[in-house]
Formats: C-alpha cells, structure tokens, sequence
C-alpha cells in the first residue's frame, strides 16, 4: 500500500502546484482588472465633468455654434449639448463662413489671422504671419498658426492657392461654395 500512498502524495502535491499557480494568475488578472477599474472610472468622471460644463455654458460670442445661436438663450445651449452625456460634443471656435459674416465673429487670434493675410499684398506664408500677429518665430507657434490657417481654409474664410500659400477667400456663389 505505500505506493498507493506515494501515489495520492504526488497528485495531492501536483494539485498544490496548480493552485498556487492559479492562484498567482488570478492575483495578476486582479491586479489588471483594478487598473482597469480604475481607468473607466476616471473617463467616467471625466465625462460627466465635461457634460456638467458644457450644459453650464452660455452663448457668448462664437463659443456656441450658430445653430444654437438662433434659439433663445437657454434652450440653444440645452439643444446644441443635449446628449453630452452620452458622447462629446466639441466647441465649434471657428464657424464656417456664411454670406454675410465678418471676420468680427471669429476668436481675436483667428481674426488676427484673417486681417494679415487681407493686408497681404499676395500670399503668405505661415512663418510671415507670425511676427505680424505678435508671436515669437518659433516652430511651435509657425506650426501652430498653419494649423489655425488650415482651420479657416476648410471653414471658407481663406483660399490655400499653392500648399503653404495663404490668400483672402474668393468667395464662390451658389451650392458649390464651402463644399470641401
């Protein structure tokens, strides 16, 4: 009967084995799902602040979209971030151009943008634009300022004639103006 001892000894330490070794896989997968955890409760609060300050926002100036504009005060910001709860809802700043709109309604920098390339005897260049609306020549405020002249490029307050080559908008009639 000893190696029927021996025998039960072996799988009973064989089965000891396995289970400090779930155990050890089970005390890594815990740990994983904690970070886990932890992460989606941050997005989470993350989420709600953000649904909490923009649902706190009132229209001033260009901060809410034209849409909600057109409604009274109260009910154009509840309609423009109704569902912000749900999913993120960002802030147009730069509204696409409409017949009609000056350059007044966009954000002073934009503006500022828009004013040096009118100015413009011909079309310029990001790294022109900058010391001209009281930036340092750095890469940083040079990309940063084409990123800005892109933006009114697709919204229709400039043309991009040649790639980097920035010129007042010639604004187009009928359906095919703004269409990019």
């Amino acid at each position: 009967m000893g190696s029927l001892f021996e025998e039960l000894e072996a799988r009973e330490a064989a089965a000891r084995t396995r289970v400090e070794s779930l155990e050890a896989e089970l005390a890594e997968v815990s740990g994983k799902l904690g970070a886990a955890r932890e992460g989606l409760e941050r997005l989470r609060i993350a989420r709600e602040t953000v649904a909490e300050v923009l649902a706190e926002m009132t229209p001033q100036g260009s901060a809410v979209p034209v849409e909600s504009r057109e409604a009274s005060a109260g009910e154009g910001v509840a309609a423009a971030y109704a569902g912000a709860e749900r999913r993120v809802i960002g802030v147009l700043t730069v509204p696409n151009w409409q017949p009609g709109m000056g350059a007044d309604v966009l954000p002073s920098v934009y503006r500022d943008i828009v004013e040096v390339v009118a100015d413009a005897p011909g079309p310029v260049r990001a790294k022109q634009i900058v010391p001209r609306i009281g930036l340092p020549a750095e890469t940083g405020k040079i990309e940063g300022t084409r990123s800005k002249l892109k933006r009114l490029v697709e919204r229709g307050w400039l043309d991009e004639d040649a790639p980097g080559l920035f010129t007042p908008a010639r604004r187009r009639t009928g359906s095919s103006s703004n269409s990019r």
